[in-house]
């Protein structure tokens, strides 16, 4: 049974690793990122409702007198 020559596999993985670094360095260096984020002033804006004008009770179940 004839021998597996390995010889060259190292200088295959080797060059294999380097075209797949290059491969992604140049797929990442075509994405464009904002450089400077700001942020954005949110004003508080107040809602008039019916039910912030009157006062209300919630009854629950257990404060009810006994009847």
């Amino acid at each position: 049974m004839p021998q597996l020559d390995t010889s060259t596999w190292f200088i295959t993985i080797i060059s294999m690793i380097f075209a797949l670094f290059i491969m992604f360095q140049s797929k990442i260096s075509n994405y464009s990122y904002y450089s400077n984020p700001t942020s954005k002033n949110v004003e508080m804006t107040t809602h008039n409702t019916p039910w912030e004008k009157k006062w209300t009770k919630i009854y629950l179940p257990l404060s009810l007198p006994l009847h």
